[in-house]
């Protein structure tokens, strides 16, 4: 008699567990005083699941629905609180469309394929794996809500530049489920008009943030590309530029920088339309640069190496410009 009490007090133990022990189990995985989702906030995760588009509602027959209750609340864990709801009809931002050409003009200075220590996040499979911690630091620390340093980081150019729409353009894309989209349909810009018109587009979301939307740089720290004798005497240089990256000490207008310019991934008819709008801006030479001129550049062995101190500076401070 005692042995059949004893196992019936032991079966009503698991049964007990089966039932409500999943809601511990997932508190003490996630870690006490978190303020995690726990059982008392299972409806929340259940709403969130039902209305995912993706979700998972088959499973095999019989199964517990405990093992299902865990994941919703580990997914729900995984996602920031109040996450909205896009309105009915919302044309959710995209990863090549919208998200990209913010990376590159304001995040890719330091997170770029060059930076050993950072993610770079034109890899879309590395944005999307930062996406919560990318959303918290580009919104939440920039509204003082999130405990560390916002970015771009505080007194940067690209924190100067960057724009609250653009701001809220990323956070949107984020809590949209991050979509990676398709890429814009580009056209190869043949006539110097036409590059012109491309040329000022790209610098404007990709170098203005540095080199100012004037041209003039910033002192001690980007060199100014309005009226560079830099620019203007090498036009092979500044397409290497743009190829490969510029590291090290260079001197411009007879005024001494050291700073870095990472490799920008751009297309041969990017480089020529950035290149003809700037050097036919900002009092410069008027020179051209056509796509045929890009490709024979990157054909070139080292065309991707970059540029370095030893090939850098074109005019000592006690040497007149040779482009003058």
């Amino acid at each position: 008699m005692k042995t059949l009490l004893f196992m019936l007090s032991i079966a009503g133990t698991i049964e007990f567990w089966n039932s409500a022990g999943w809601a511990a189990d997932d508190t003490r995985d996630a870690g006490a005083g978190t303020g995690l989702v726990g059982y008392d906030q299972l409806s929340r995760a259940e709403t969130l699941f039902a209305a995912a588009a993706n979700e998972e509602q088959t499973e095999v027959e019989g199964q517990s629905s405990n093992r299902r209750r865990r994941q919703w609340v580990k997914t729900a864990n995984a996602q920031p609180q109040g996450v909205p709801t896009p309105a009915s009809g919302f044309h959710s931002p995209t990863y090549l469309e919208d998200v990209v050409p913010i990376l590159l003009g304001k995040c890719f200075r330091c997170h770029n394929q060059q930076t050993s220590f950072l993610n770079n996040w034109l890899d879309y499979r590395k944005a999307f794996a930062d996406r919560w911690e990318l959303r918290r630091r580009i919104w939440d620390s920039w509204k003082g809500d999130y405990f560390k340093q916002p970015m771009p980081i505080a007194n940067s150019p690209e924190s100067e530049a960057i724009t609250e729409e653009e701001r809220a353009l990323i956070r949107a894309w984020i809590d949209a489920g991050s979509a990676y989209g398709v890429a814009p349909k580009r056209t190869n810009p043949l006539s110097k008009a036409e590059r012109m018109e491309v040329g000022k587009k790209l610098f404007t979301t990709i170098c203005a943030a540095c080199h100012q939307p004037t041209g003039q740089g910033i002192p001690n720290r980007f060199p100014p590309l309005a009226g560079s004798d830099f620019l203007n005497s090498n036009k092979e240089r500044a397409i290497r530029i743009l190829l490969g990256g510029l590291q090290g000490e260079v001197v411009v207008n007879g005024m001494k920088f050291n700073n870095s310019m990472p490799m920008l991934p751009l297309t041969d008819s990017d480089i020529a339309s950035a290149l003809t709008y700037v050097l036919n801006s900002f009092g410069n030479s008027g020179q051209e640069v056509t796509t045929d001129e890009v490709k024979a550049v990157r054909g070139q062995p080292d065309a991707l190496s970059g540029v370095g101190a030893r090939t850098a500076a074109t005019s000592r401070p006690d040497q007149p410009s040779p482009w003058e």
